[in-house]
């Protein structure tokens, strides 16, 4: 299976069956943001492609391995 980005969402919205126009009006946003989005454009809006992501149950989730180590190491006194 694809992992990018634009074959998660087109997979996505083709299992959820919908159109790119049925998924647009469902997230809120233009068609053309669904076929941006499809077709890799690289400068999408951060809250349009939440927009998008939300619509069809896609978690977006951060991961940073500075924050983990600092969870499982506790807080160093030297950050403010």
């Amino acid at each position: 299976m694809n992992t990018d980005l634009k074959s998660v969402v087109r997979q996505h919205r083709r299992l959820s069956g919908l159109s790119q126009s049925e998924l647009a009006k469902l997230a809120g946003v233009g068609k053309t943001v669904i076929y941006d989005i499809e077709h890799g454009k690289e400068s999408i809006q951060f809250d349009t492609l939440k927009k998008v992501l939300n619509a069809l149950n896609i978690q977006f989730v951060l991961q940073s391995p500075v924050l983990e180590r600092n969870r499982q190491t506790g807080p160093t006194s030297d950050l403010p």
